[in-house]
């Protein structure tokens, strides 16, 4: 027989290994995925369509974070043994009634309330950057920069000058940013700092060969840090649009935040095991925090797909869950999963002031239109959603009642939920969070309150493609 006599042979045999294949990975979405509807999904695609569904899995479908996760429970590494040392220098500043959240944040995080802290809020990028910028120069040791998105442009140039100058100066900087979120970042950007002496690496899959299928999760933290006595986190990245330079968008309403005390030692350790990752390496850190005289309590929370559990969706739901008075919740994107729908929706019929402030620009739009397709499940409820007027709003933070403030990177979405590696800090501080309502109320004067005729009616074509994006909210 010659070649053309076996190819009905081998294309059948190629056939039956292939659903072979894709059956074994039924197999594993049924005992992994982490939804019942996306197993579902997922299984119904596997059997019908194994030769695309199956490369898709293994970008989209996979749980955890491989590697990272070993790293970080590692007995006898040298991240372990820093976090044990971390942990004990922070019992002298751990409260011991950290209320609720305070326990929640403890058991997923296993990271302490502190008090001892000063918290700066910072609104919008001029007053962010110029904090930044006043920081890196003062910097005596090192400095540790985590960003998503770093961009070669006026602001970023200036970033990168900023951070060269320190390391002539004998200064040690450490430069992650997400291989992703950073895609358009010129080598040239990077080989200028490295020749600096600066040590540049990318977050995401430049470890092994397996971890080029983890592309799905992302590290959208923004952590600087200078000297282990300042650190700043919050919704900003480094590119000019964040200083309200882009035309497209106009003026960019966001908020970051300077910390300083026990809890710069919590953002340390975030970026350290980030660095472990990515670098893999070691870095020598200094963890003697003192405390501020402004002695404000907080508790930070770095969330991601190597915990045991969805950490950031969790804590939003015990949000939505506790509150008595008022939920006051500001992100970019909205698409909720139902245990966070759920809890939205009871803590609004109890009562509860639920109050969600959305951009009304679109910067992403399959996110944007997603965002339409929870009217009818929100607004009904007693839900207010709100779209701010005033340029485009990224800022990401929660105001629970009277009595806790969250601000950080995390957004009101299934990426941060359970796919984005990410950063908040929590206070009780009744100062700070005085100024975090403020800011909110000042927010809602130049917003609009949402009906249900901004989507009922739209076009049907409007609504079908709303239903459409909102299919896609496992990868959003």
């Amino acid at each position: 027989m010659n070649l053309s006599d076996w190819l009905p042979f081998l294309a059948a045999g190629g056939f039956v290994l292939l659903h072979i294949v894709g059956f074994l990975h039924v197999l594993h979405a049924l005992m992994h995925v982490r939804t019942s509807q996306g197993a579902v999904a997922w299984i119904v695609s596997l059997i019908a369509v194994p030769s695309i569904a199956i490369p898709v899995y293994w970008i989209a479908g996979r749980k955890r974070f491989s590697g990272y996760v070993h790293s970080r429970r590692e007995q006898d590494s040298d991240l372990r043994r820093a976090s044990e040392d971390m942990h004990k220098r922070l019992r002298h500043y751990e409260l011991k009634s950290e209320g609720l959240f305070g326990r929640a944040a403890k058991h997923l995080i296993n990271l302490p309330f502190t008090r001892g802290n000063e918290l700066e809020l910072l609104i919008d990028g001029q007053k962010t950057f110029d904090s930044i910028f006043e920081s890196i120069a003062s910097a005596e040791n090192y400095i540790l920069i985590n960003f998503f998105i770093v961009k070669s442009d006026k602001v970023g140039n200036r970033f990168k000058d900023a951070l060269i100058a320190r390391a002539k100066s004998g200064v040690r900087v450490y430069f992650l940013f997400d291989e992703v979120g950073s895609h358009k970042l010129p080598r040239r950007y990077l080989t200028d700092m490295e020749d600096a002496g600066i040590l540049c690496h990318a977050f995401g899959s430049n470890r092994f060969w397996w971890s080029r299928f983890q592309v799905n999760f992302r590290n959208h933290r923004k952590i600087v840090v200078v000297d282990g006595r300042e650190a700043f986190i919050g919704g900003l990245n480094v590119g000019d649009e964040y200083l309200g330079r882009n035309p497209k968008f106009g003026a960019w309403r966001d908020t970051h935040l300077r910390l300083r005390g026990p809890a710069v030692q919590a953002i340390q350790l975030a970026y350290l095991e980030d660095w472990n990752w990515a670098a893999d390496g070691f870095l020598d850190l200094h963890w003697d925090g003192h405390a501020e005289t402004a002695d404000q309590a907080v508790a930070i929370l770095p969330t991601g797909p190597a915990d045991q559990a969805d950490s950031w969706q969790l804590i939003v739901a015990e949000a939505a869950n506790k509150a008595t008075e008022r939920l006051w919740i500001a992100s970019p994107y909205f698409v909720p999963d139902g245990g966070v729908l759920t809890a939205l929706q009871t803590a609004a019929i109890r009562g509860v002031d639920v109050r969600i402030l959305l951009p009304d620009k679109p910067d992403h739009l399959l996110v944007w239109l997603a965002a339409f397709s929870y009217y009818e499940e929100t607004i009904p409820f007693g839900i207010k959603l709100m779209r701010y007027q005033r340029g485009f709003l990224h800022q990401k933070v929660m105001l629970v009642d009277k009595r806790y403030a969250f601000v950080g990177t995390a957004n009101l979405d299934n990426r941060s939920f359970r796919l984005n590696f990410e950063i908040t800090a929590l206070s009780k501080d009744p100062g700070f969070v005085d100024e975090v309502t403020h800011m909110f109320e000042v927010d809602f004067e130049h917003s609009r309150t949402v009906d249900l005729t901004e989507i009922t009616k739209r076009p049907i074509w409007f609504r079908i493609a709303t239903r459409a994006a909102r299919l896609m909210a496992p990868v959003l």
